[in-house]
This record gives C-alpha cells, structure tokens and sequence, in this order.
C-alpha cells in the first residue's frame, strides 16, 4: 500500500486534483492497454479459425451440446488459469494503488500547528459566504494563500447545499446544523502559470432552490506573501462581522425570493 507521507515532501505536497488526475490517467492507459490486447487476440482467434472451407469438423475441436469441459489440464486449461490469475493480479493491484492515494485524500498532508488554515463555508439561497480565524467575512469570493493547506468546515444557513469546485476537486455537502470537513492547496507554480493569481469557479452541486444555478463563487489563490499582506489588513472592521450576522437577503439573484 502507499503511504500517504511518500506523496509529500516537506512542504510539496499534492493537490488533490493532482491526485484524481494521477488515478484517472492510471486507469484509462492500463485499460486501453488491457483492451487492446483483448481486441488483438480476440481477432487473431477470429483469424485462425475462420472457416477457410478446407478443414474438418474434427480438426476445430469445436464443443458438443452437453458436454462439460474437463478441466483436467492441458494448454487451454493453462490459459485459462493465466488468464484468471493476470487479472487478479491486475484488479487487486489497481485496488492497493487507488486505496493509497484515496487515503491521501482523506487525511489531507501533514502540517504543524501553524502550517494550515481554517476557514468556515456556509451556504444559504444564493451564495457563499466564508468567515476566518480572525473574524473576518468574505462573501463570493475565498481568498487563500498559495502552498498552505487550507481546511474547509462546511454547514448551511437554511436548507442543503453542496459546496465544491470541479478544478480543485472538491466537494463537500453543507447540511444545517452541521459540519463537513475537506481541504485543498494550490502550489505557487499553478499561482505563476496563471499570471500571479490563480481563480476557480465555486459551485453548488444540490438543488437548492429556484436560484441555485445562480450560486456560484469563486476561490482566488495568490502568493504566501501577498495573502499574509492582505490577511493582515483585514482586522476586526465591520466588515469582518461573523457570518451569522451577514445578512440572509445578500447575493440573492433578482426575482428569487428568499
């Protein structure tokens, strides 16, 4: 099995859509492989014992309505127990991989004590809003810093939600009255290729209501030093008062009642 400290080294760790992408890559290349050499040989048997017109009944030892086979060796009993056992092999080797990596996911990469941050995501018709360690409210848009794990609490002010973003991979249900716990990270080298600031959009994946196509967001990452600038300058305004106190009314589309 895989160990879940083997995908991180220091502070490179692995997103998880790196992650999915890794097993989705794993599966369709040894499944195209696999499938191939089915189709090859499947053809060749098709090839070799076409009836050419020339051969007798006896010579394709073709099976008798009735009859069982033995099974008491003998070439095709070998490829039959080749074949089984390279499959097993195949299946539970695939299950061991994908299980590892699965573990990954589901514990998140270590950090200290100060490494990663925990911000709070609630729901409500129709919008997100996102409240910090330090009190401060952002609604639609979470701004996090770029190689840092950042830890998501996931509840719901008013009915079922479904907090996620197809780029981050990430989905996680917001149910009132209760907490979910997921996380993400994004390296700086994704922040850089995107220009300094990497965006992704934020959706719900639960009817919701009559609005709910409208409740989107977004997850804007910038660089460590940036977001320690930014972080800093939030404080304690009014702005910054928790999410209970928001506001139900804010990014409620025009015509949707609350």
């Amino acid at each position: 099995m895989i160990d879940p400290v083997i995908l991180q080294q220091g502070s490179d760790w692995r997103a998880q859509a790196e992650v999915f992408d890794e097993i989705f890559f794993v599966f369709l290349a040894l499944g195209t492989l696999v499938g191939t050499i089915v189709v090859a040989y499947t053809l060749w048997n098709v090839y070799k014992y076409r009836d050419d017109g020339d051969r007798s009944d006896e010579e394709f030892d073709a099976p008798v309505v009735g009859e069982l086979p033995t099974g008491q060796g003998g070439p095709k009993a070998k490829k039959l127990f080749l074949s089984f056992g390279l499959s097993a092999i195949v299946v539970i080797s695939l299950v061991v991989y994908s299980y590892g990596l699965l573990l990954y996911v589901e514990e998140g990469p270590d950090t200290d004590a100060e490494g990663d941050i925990e911000i709070t995501v609630e729901g409500y018709q129709y919008g997100w809003a996102y409240e910090y360690p330090n009190g401060h409210t952002e609604r639609g848009e979470l701004i996090v810093p770029a190689d840092q794990r950042i830890d998501i609490n996931v509840t719901s002010r008013d009915v079922w939600h479904n907090f996620g973003s197809s780029d981050l991979r990430i989905k996680t249900d917001a149910i009132p009255g209760d907490y979910n716990e997921n996380w993400f990270s994004v390296s700086s080298e994704d922040v850089a290729a995107q220009g300094g600031e990497a965006t992704y959009p934020v959706e719900c994946f639960e009817l919701c209501g009559p609005g709910h196509s409208a409740m989107e967001g977004q997850i804007t990452v910038i660089p460590e030093d940036e977001w320690d600038e930014w972080y800093a300058n939030t404080g304690n305004s009014s702005e910054s008062a928790s999410i209970e106190a928001s506001g139900l009314g804010a990014g409620i589309p025009s015509g949707v009642s609350a």
